[in-house]
């Protein structure tokens, strides 16, 4: 598996029966394909639906479908669509139970940076800053460095999308919570050493005594 398969598959064990979630462009996407088929998730797209499904096959996709980043989606039995006011109504509303978004930076406060590009032309931050607010549980899925560049810092350096927001953080190295101590490695891939997931981090990794294997 790589390094985004990895990640989305531990994403994936995140989710309960029931749940409401929304998933964020690139990587996030990838989640709804590793969902248990007798699990009850539904996926929302700020867009305005509600029944995101797997990501389409390579030839089949409906140019009329695609989420709030323009990718070719698809949708369940069952979805819904609606206009923009009612989907952040949604998620200002507080019924979102988790969001799975990417990152450019995230620090071991919980802030999140994950819009402004430098020497970039970006429109905006989109729906991220009202999701992470608004979501009962905000999950960052990312590859663990940038072209070899810390992306899990003491203090983000980037323009905030949000402050003291992220609850967890899940990469190819391990599975992080963010807690007011700081930031706890709980999971670790069992290709790795905890030397190797801390010389990859800049942000201090606190280590438990009862540091589990990753689930993939």
């Amino acid at each position: 598996m790589d390094a985004k398969e990895i990640i989305a598959r531990r994403v994936a064990k995140e989710l309960k029966d029931g749940d409401i979630v929304n998933l964020g462009i690139g990587l996030p996407t990838m989640v709804a394909n590793y969902i248990p088929k007798d699990m009850d998730v539904m996926f929302q797209s700020e867009n305005g639906f509600i029944g995101l499904g797997p990501v389409p096959e390579e030839g089949k996709e409906d140019e009329d479908l695609v989420n709030s980043g323009g990718q070719p989606v698809t949708i369940v039995p069952g979805a819904a669509f609606f206009d923009s006011s009612v989907s952040f109504g949604i998620i200002r509303g507080g019924h979102v139970d988790a969001t799975v978004l990417g990152a450019l930076q995230v620090d071991e406060k919980g802030n999140l940076a994950n819009w402004m590009i430098p020497g970039k032309m970006v429109p905006g931050m989109g729906g991220a800053m009202d999701l992470v607010v608004g979501a009962k549980k905000v999950i960052i899925s990312m590859t663990h460095t940038a072209k070899g560049k810390h992306k899990i810092l003491k203090e983000c350096k980037l323009p905030l999308t949000a402050a003291n927001q992220v609850d967890m953080i899940i990469t190819e190295m391990g599975v992080m919570e963010v807690r007011k101590e700081g930031i706890i490695l709980t999971e670790i891939n069992p290709e790795y050493t905890v030397e190797q997931v801390q010389q990859a981090t800049e942000a201090k990794l606190i280590i438990p005594k009862d540091l589990k294997q990753m689930e993939i």
